[in-house]
């Protein structure tokens, strides 16, 4: 039996499940969605986001609620103790149990069970069991290479679990080819969950890392994958909730594409400390992507976190040292958390919602299309070549803290939008060009300023008010020719100095800088 675990758990809560039943394992699903696996003899029921962890901001909590059941093989639901022994001996192996079938240098699991693997095998292991089996797999210092196929391969079973045991060493590599059935070095036709205190490296020259047809679900072990495509991917959904991952990827780092059902095809990173190193996104989600904890960093050639439909950061600690674009998807959401995002061309780009007609300005003008930032807690640190944080739709801002460095060309800027900029509470500063500068709303229920000022990366900028107190100061981390500044301490019509290395600038707060893009703050020049 399977037990149903609602992975909106924190890390402090991880061992809460509901006693007496296996229940599943679910990104919080709406009520509609939470049911008992059909295998389960012990009626029950499972908690919502918000019922079982009130720390989840609203912003992400939503989003996990709208999403299918994730599955999950906890390490609770099995017992060393039962496991049966495979002894991997170069091209071939032994084990005493009828459930494990040898022929030549592939190795068989045949049912349900716990099967512990150790020592080499040039070969495969594949399990072909039962449609509603739960297989375990231990690998305690096992090395298992393929040269025709993928080394571990999942044709049939239920629920599936790769477990690292404590203290063990272990290595996974393959050359598959895209259009292989199995096409990466541990390849699951099935639910796949990895947990385990063990280390585990991963090779696939040929094609993906581990991929999962179904859910992906990473709970623990300390897993270096390199592939020539995508190092993780789970189909329906993947998700990390624990586990030190450092992932080197021809493709995209993490990844799930499902395309059929718009409930799933999402990632979420709930704990653990991921390493992305990546040729195209470092996460790439068919529907949603999720921060809600752990440590998160990327370089990516790509973008570095992209979904087509929502991405949420609520928690945890980013990091995006490299990318095209740093965040991009149509509906933005910063709700907690700590986030730094250095970009070649926009930091948060809002593009692509279903209901766009033209697009931005790439795609037929400047018109409002949909998409959506909205920033209510957390710390967001921008550094872009391109637009700051752009908006084809709208950015509202009611908490956190954002910096904005960048653009420094004139076709670019820190703030841009089609919908407005409407800033109610928290702390924004925006230091770029002058040429598309735009300032938040002359509705927006916060204060602000725009300074036309020059300087260059080093230089200290200085908010000032009448008195000379100072509300705010920043290194700049570029060359620039204007400041955007709203804060709680900012009254719109009140007299403020910006000052950049000593000379300053007197503005009025609700006005904007001549010459810039100001929508509703200071209307078009």
């Amino acid at each position: 039996m399977r037990r149903l675990i609602p992975l909106a758990l924190p890390l402090t809560l991880a061992g809460l499940v509901l006693a007496g039943c296996a229940v599943t394992a679910q990104p919080a699903a709406s009520p509609s969605a939470s049911s008992l696996s059909a295998e389960s003899s012990v009626e029950s029921s499972v908690q919502s986001a918000a019922e079982v962890d009130t720390t989840i901001a609203t912003a992400a909590a939503e989003l996990l609620e709208a999403n299918a059941d994730g599955t999950v093989v906890n390490d609770d639901e099995w017992d060393i103790a039962d496991a049966e022994t495979v002894t991997l001996s170069g091209s071939t192996a032994s084990s005493d149990s009828a459930s494990v079938r040898i022929d030549g240098s592939t190795v068989t699991i045949t049912a349900a069970g716990v099967y512990r693997l150790t020592g080499t095998l040039d070969g495969q292991v594949v399990v072909s069991a039962p449609d509603d089996a739960q297989v375990v797999l231990v690998l305690d210092g096992a090395t298992i290479e393929s040269t025709s196929g993928a080394a571990i391969q999942i044709v049939t079973a239920d629920d599936v679990a790769i477990n690292l045991a404590a203290g063990s060493t272990n290595t996974v590599t393959a050359a598959t080819s895209a259009d292989a059935d199995a096409s990466a070095a541990i390849y699951a036709d099935s639910d796949l969950t990895l947990s385990g205190s063990g280390a585990l490296t991963v090779t696939d020259t040929g094609n993906d890392g581990i991929s999962a047809t179904d859910d992906l679900a990473i709970i623990g072990g300390t897993i270096t994958v390199d592939a020539a495509d995508d190092t993780l991917r789970g189909k329906d959904s993947l998700v990390v909730k624990d586990g030190t991952l450092t992932l080197t990827a021809g493709g995209d780092a993490l990844k799930s594409d499902q395309t059929d059902d718009a409930t799933q095809g999402y990632v979420w990173i709930a704990g653990g400390t991921v390493t992305a190193t990546s040729t195209d996104d470092g996460i790439d989600a068919q529907t949603d992507a999720v921060v809600t904890g752990g440590t998160v960093s990327i370089a990516a050639e790509g973008d570095g976190i992209h979904s087509e439909v929502a991405l949420a950061i609520a928690g945890g600690d980013v990091t995006v040292s490299q990318s095209y674009e740093g965040l991009e998807s149509a509906d933005i959401r910063i709700a907690g958390g700590t986030t730094r995002v250095t970009s070649s061309d926009d930091g948060i780009n809002a593009s692509g919602s279903s209901t766009s007609t033209g697009g931005g300005m790439g795609g037929g003008g400047m018109q409002d299309t949909g998409e959506t930032v909205t920033i209510s807690a957390g710390t967001l640190i921008v550094d872009a070549d391109g637009d700051g944080l752009d908006s084809n739709g709208s950015i509202t801002m009611t908490g956190g803290d954002v910096t904005v460095y960048g653009p420094t060309a004139q076709n670019n800027g820190a703030l841009d939008s089609n919908g407005g900029i409407d800033v109610s509470g928290g702390t924004l500063v925006a230091i770029g060009s002058s040429g598309m500068a735009e300032s938040p709303d002359e509705s927006s229920a916060q204060g602000w300023l725009a300074a036309t000022v020059s300087g260059s990366a080093g230089s200290t900028v200085q908010i000032t008010d009448a008195s000379g107190s100072v509300i705010a100061e920043y290194t700049a981390q570029k060359t620039f020719a204007t400041v955007v500044f709203s804060s709680s301490a900012i009254t719109d019509g009140q007299s403020y100095n910006v000052t950049v290395d000593g000379t300053a600038t007197s503005v009025t707060a609700g006005v904007a800088v001549a010459g810039g893009m100001g929508m509703g703050g200071g209307g078009r020049p």
